[in-house]
């Protein structure tokens, strides 16, 4: 007969004080127990001791300030024997002066508002956008009168188009160049010279950072050899800044040199004038250009006096206008005077016409050459760098230098442009408002006096 298994006898068979019996995994649990917090006591106490104050920092500093990670009183007050949670400001300015942002600021924020550290070695100086928005969410409730986009949160959320691409009162904003360039046709094939060969150019013939080696293809020697009358502020619009100044340039290739006819233009756009000789007049203010030519004229006659007996070529007679005598002789002044007045007619009217706004006024011999108003920076208020950008071609951003015609345009990408890269999330790039803008207003820095010495930076050791 089988015996019969109930819960009741299965019960039975189990020890109720089975926990309490030891094992060997309890032992090391018990044991561990007391000694990882003895062990944590026991570091804690010899790293005190050694005067290194790591282990009591939230985290690692940034690299710019790595020196300090052993030197907790440079920035912390010491208060009733621990340190201040924050950072002091005083701390701050004693090695680095930190103008003020706007003189209207209402907010006077503290430095560690913007900046915290503790955080590993990263950018200190990139501060998050609801630091900015702190302020320009709600700009007018502080500046009713502000002539700036008041609500502003961030890159994608609020900021108005740039400046220089902005309408004023319906009227969309031009280039106040007055240099005559057409870059669609230059950006297609294009005949170097009057009788040279067709040349594709490309963007960097041309434009280059300020620091970049100038690209010599189309350039011609001896106007790059040449010195000139005119001063920078004939050619280039100087940009008058009322707000904040961004820091100096870092590497020199944040923004585009100005183009320059002798690195540039020259070996295309001859500034030939007679016949007789090969060279061009100078690219210089016309009263340097009227005297050059007086002085070749007169070298020349000087050197071949039958020229002044002056044969009509029937090739030059223009319909409508009366023939000139067969045979013309003049003295040498009268000749220079006609191959002068001559060679002007045809720069004046034709060749540096092309490209520069000339007007004459009454009384005076030679015309008005119109300020080139070259704009060196069309965003005074924002950083920008070009060599962060050298992987992309330049009509990426600049797509309207490829069908524009006048002058007039601007040619800036616009800021549906710049999102296209620059946004949130993983894949893009950085999109923070620190990206493209400077807080502090440098050009009101000053120098601070040092404090520290090295002995003190090198205290505990490494």
């Amino acid at each position: 007969m089988a015996r019969t298994r109930t819960t009741k006898k299965l019960a039975q068979r189990i020890d109720l004080n089975y926990f309490k019996r030891p094992t060997p995994l309890k032992r090391a649990k018990f044991w561990l127990s007391l000694a990882f917090p003895f062990l944590a006591l026991v570091w804690i106490a010899w790293r005190g001791s050694s005067g290194d104050q790591r282990v009591y920092s939230s985290g690692r500093l940034s690299q710019a300030h790595a020196v300090l990670e052993r030197e907790c009183a440079a920035c912390h007050v010491r208060q009733a024997g621990a340190f201040s949670a924050k950072a002091a400001d005083n701390a701050c300015l004693d090695c680095h002066d930190g103008p003020a942002h706007h003189p209207s600021q209402v907010a006077a924020l503290d430095c560690s508002t913007c900046h915290t550290e503790h955080r590993g070695r990263i950018n200190l100086s990139v501060a998050s956008d609801p630091a900015c928005a702190q302020c320009h969410a709600d700009l007018k409730s502080s500046h009713p009168d502000t002539q700036f986009a008041s609500r502003i949160h961030s890159l994608q959320d609020g900021h108005p188009e740039f400046a220089a691409l902005r309408s004023v009162a319906g009227v969309p904003t031009s280039d106040p160049g007055t240099i005559k360039l057409n870059h669609a046709i230059h950006m297609k094939p294009i005949r170097r010279g009057p009788n040279g060969l067709l040349v594709n150019l490309e963007c960097g013939n041309c434009h280059r950072p300020t620091a970049a080696d100038v690209d010599l293809t189309y350039s011609d020697a001896n106007y790059r050899a040449a010195t000139v009358s005119y001063k920078d502020s004939d050619e280039f619009l100087m940009v008058r800044v009322d707000g904040l100044k961004t820091p100096k340039p870092v590497t020199g290739r944040e923004l585009m040199a100005p183009v320059k006819f002798a690195n540039a233009c020259a070996a295309c756009h001859l500034l030939t004038f007679d016949k007789r000789f090969d060279e061009g007049v100078p690219h210089d203010k016309l009263e340097v250009i009227h005297a050059f030519l007086t002085k070749k004229f007169q070298q020349f006659i000087a050197a071949h006096p039958g020229e002044v007996r002056v044969q009509r070529d029937p090739s030059r007679d223009l319909s409508g206008k009366p023939l000139r005598a067969q045979v013309r002789v003049f003295t040498p002044a009268q000749w220079v005077a006609e191959r002068t007045a001559e060679a002007e007619d045809l720069l004046w009217r034709k060749t540096c016409k092309q490209c520069h706004a000339l007007t004459t006024s009454p009384g005076k011999s030679l015309p008005q050459v119109a300020a080139a108003n070259t704009r060196t920076k069309w965003m005074p208020h924002a950083k920008f760098d070009h060599d962060a950008h050298r992987g992309f071609t330049c009509v990426s951003c600049h797509a309207k230098a490829l069908t524009s015609t006048e002058t007039s345009d601007i040619l800036l990408p616009g800021i549906a442009t710049c999102k296209t890269c620059h946004a949130r999330g993983p894949g893009h790039a950085e999109s923070r408002c620190s990206e493209c803008h400077t807080y502090h207003d440098w050009s009101k820095r000053k120098e601070v006096t040092p404090k520290f010495t090295l002995p003190s930076l090198r205290t505990g050791g490494q």
